[in-house]
């Protein structure tokens, strides 16, 4: 099975869905060569849903939704084949009068760092009252009226006085309190949010994101949420998508991906997160290795030079997406996690010390085997 396949998220309709794109690849011109940043994604989404992107830094979470909303430099910018539907239409044959109002309004984005994503130079209320007044036609009075509105429902405090001030006199997670009232001021049926917590403590980063779930909930929006932490998908998302080196190396709903998932990338994903029954000061589980070269891509498996399974086979070919006996579970893996072939692979490469790609493995190894 070709790995462009298309992922959907939801429940299946005689509808279009609200979000599909398909085979999408986004490569960059560098002074080295072509980055293959997105290789072929595939995916859907239906109205109310949400899913979840996760991925290490670099593995294309971010260059795919900012190719989705059309965000990317185009002087280095390749857009090398794909699709992109929104309720059936194509967003890149938007003629302009169309595009005006459709990015805010279909479809609205929240940024990680909300320090870029808002001007320093203008005040609060302008900053929201700004997309209100050129998509909804409202005047300055009420749509500053709206803007206050807006700043209580997303939490935040003394709002008619926030109005008046500037993103450095505001908390990290009242300023992403703001990118979040900014994107929904004209209730867009689709938000993206790109590593929304990523500079809030902890507490502030539940609190954002059980914002955005209730936001969620009371306006039917559909979601694409990305981070590179797997713990703030749970629970949060109905699907996930597991990005490495700019393709999606599995695919499944949330509990299902939790508790039986297939791609050792994930497992490793997994194994990074600290656990509540581990006691104080365990050393979490690193990934070994770094994440290939993007400019000079291996013809191979991606993930095989860090991969604990890997075996000839995988130092040969790349393999694709194909489904488990769960056809809504899709993996990229010729040894999955779980598996009769996986853990035999594991196994030799225990045994033997070291993987087909040269991965030493320790005792931690072992253990984790047995």
């Amino acid at each position: 099975m070709a790995d462009t396949q298309t992922l959907h998220t939801g429940m299946a309709g005689d509808k279009a869905p609200l979000l599909e794109v398909e085979g999408l690849k986004t490569y960059f011109r560098t002074s080295r060569g072509i980055l293959k940043a997105v290789d072929g994604i595939s995916f859907t989404i239906d109205a109310g849903k949400t899913l979840g992107i996760v991925g290490e830094s670099g593995s294309g979470k971010s260059v795919t939704v900012r190719s989705i909303m059309n965000l990317l430099p185009p002087a280095v910018t390749i857009n090398a084949g794909g699709s992109v539907l929104h309720k059936g239409q194509s967003i890149r044959s938007l003629g302009k009068a169309q595009a005006k109002h459709f990015w805010g309004v279909e479809m609205a984005m929240v940024f990680q760092d909300p320090m870029t994503s808002l001007n320093p130079v203008m005040r609060i209320g302008r900053q929201i009252s700004a997309g209100l007044r050129f998509h909804l036609g409202l005047s300055r009075r009420e749509a500053r009226q709206r803007s206050l509105e807006l700043l209580d429902v997303v939490g935040v405090p003394e709002a008619e006085r926030r109005l008046d001030e500037y993103p450095h006199q505001l908390s990290g997670g009242m300023r992403q309190r703001v990118t979040i009232a900014i994107a929904l001021a004209c209730q867009p049926g689709l938000l993206i949010a790109d590593e929304p917590t990523t500079a809030l403590d902890v507490t502030v980063q539940k609190q954002i994101l059980d914002l955005l779930g209730h936001l969620q909930e009371e306006q039917g929006m559909g979601m694409i949420l990305i981070t590179h932490d797997l713990g703030v998908v749970a629970g949060r998302t109905e699907e996930v998508a597991v990005m490495y080196a700019g393709r999606i190396v599995e695919f499944a709903d949330t509990q299902t991906l939790f508790a039986d998932m297939r791609h050792p990338y994930t497992e490793a994903l997994f194994e990074s997160i600290p656990k509540i029954e581990h006691p104080s000061h365990t050393r979490l589980r690193a990934i070994a290795g770094r994440p290939p070269d993007l400019v000079d891509t291996p013809g191979h498996c991606a993930f095989a030079a860090r991969c604990r399974y890997a075996q000839p086979r995988c130092l040969e070919e790349a393999p694709q997406l194909r489904h488990s006996d769960d056809p809504g579970h899709s993996f990229a893996c010729y040894f999955p996690v779980g598996t009769p072939e996986g853990e035999e692979a594991l196994a030799v490469n225990i045994a033997r010390g070291a993987t087909s790609a040269g991965l030493l493995l320790g005792d931690h190894d072992a253990k984790v085997a047995g």
